[in-house]
């Protein structure tokens, strides 16, 4: 892919952990808000962080199970909570 494609992945990545982290805040939960602003600097695409492809590899799938297991997780606490 162009090196392009990869700025745009990294920028759109900042900005959604970043709202990610200002919804977290919002609902006061404050471990996730750390977690999404530590994501969002290292996913920003002004300061390249240069941890090699394998390396680069095993993060984005991490990421990705931990988005996945946050979603599965928010899904379900907010199918118990009651309407206010």
């Amino acid at each position: 892919m162009p090196y392009g494609y990869y700025q745009f992945v990294r920028f759109a990545g900042m900005l959604g952990f970043g709202l990610l982290a200002y919804f977290s805040f919002e609902q006061k939960r404050n471990t996730e808000v750390i977690i999404y602003i530590g994501l969002a600097l290292l996913f920003q695409p002004f300061a390249k962080v240069a941890l090699g492809r394998t390396v680069w590899n095993i993060v984005d799938v991490v990421v990705a199970m931990g988005l996945i297991c946050s979603l599965l997780i928010n899904k379900k606490y907010n199918k118990h909570r009651t309407p206010q």
